[in-house]
């Protein structure tokens, strides 16, 4: 058997020398120089061309570079090939504190102090009297995000496609728990699985439900947010500010507003980012596992996207 390694448009030379110390028996092809199709069961891929997968007559798994598989088009997948996504307990941790920091940062008016230094500007103000976030997505990350907030003084609700339950955190699900979540919260953090009915959900029409003292986060996937509307409520006054970790479109292009937009803060899809060494342990078990039919670690439901 074959794996091949599918991730465009970056340096993959430490990826594969870890892979071929850890499977000296496995043949690793490398898109786009494939040699052998007919040998290729496992695909390691990030932004794999949903061209490939028909070319591919013996593959059984695509094994994502990544927690997210949103890359992966699982309607060009041939029946009963089956995806993995890599779980790394460590992005819980890097999330949760990128989370609380940026939270802290817009109740403590860090971005404008920042402003006022390049002005020359003294003017101290109080922090924002604002304490309750509202999460987006309550799964292992969504939990970490909230018990971290928990620890710091921080009122919590999270809202999640299905129900759930947590003793400190206030739980909805729903149409209307996602309206009553987003006009009580001062602080909003995405942190959802990009999926058909996600996408775009960061709307003109939900900016307009949040208060107007109300801050963004969206550390999930770019798009979740309709990048426009988002600058129209900022402008509108509709809105405080806004933090973004990821956009529709990475790297941002230069002439893109939000780099210069005043109360748009962003990092380049930094929040929390995947332990090389981690995922390449996981990668290596899930292709010996496809070798020796054994049970594949960290599957993903292709109903429902993750």
């Amino acid at each position: 058997m074959s794996l091949l390694v599918c991730v465009p448009n970056r340096d993959n030379s430490k990826l594969i020398d870890k892979l071929q110390q850890l499977l000296p028996d496995t043949d690793i092809q490398i898109w786009p120089d494939i040699t052998s199709f007919e040998k290729i069961e496992v695909v390691l891929a990030w932004n794999a061309p949903s061209s490939l997968w028909s070319q591919l007559p013996n593959l059984k798994l695509v094994q994502s570079y990544g927690a997210g598989v949103d890359s992966i088009d699982f309607d060009s997948l041939p029946e009963g090939v089956q995806v993995a996504r890599i779980v790394d307990t460590s992005l819980a941790t890097d999330m949760a504190e990128y989370v609380l920091t940026h939270v802290l940062a817009h109740k403590l008016r860090l971005s404008q102090y920042i402003r006022q230094q390049k002005e020359q500007i003294w003017k101290p103000n109080r922090a924002f009297p604002h304490n309750k976030v509202g999460i987006l997505g309550f799964g292992q990350l969504g939990q970490a995000a909230a018990d971290r907030l928990l620890q710091n003084g921080f009122e919590v609700s999270a809202w999640s496609a299905s129900e759930k339950q947590h003793n400190k955190v206030h739980c909805v699900h729903g149409q209307e728990g996602l309206w009553s979540l987003v006009e009580a919260a001062d602080y909003v953090v995405c942190l959802l699985p990009l999926t058909e009915e996600t996408t775009g959900i960061l709307n003109r029409d939900f900016f307009s439900k949040m208060p107007e003292h109300a801050v963004l986060i969206n550390v999930a996937r770019g798009k979740h947010l309709v990048e426009q509307d988002l600058v129209d409520a900022l402008d509108a006054g509709e809105l405080r500010a806004a933090t973004l970790d990821v956009f529709t479109v990475e790297p941002l292009v230069a002439a893109h507003p939000f780099w210069s937009h005043e109360k748009i803060t962003i990092t380049p899809h930094a929040a929390a980012l995947t332990c090389l060494n981690t995922a390449i342990h996981q990668i290596a078990e899930n292709v010996l596992n496809v070798a020796s039919n054994k049970e594949i670690q960290h599957l993903v439901d292709k109903r429902k996207g993750y």
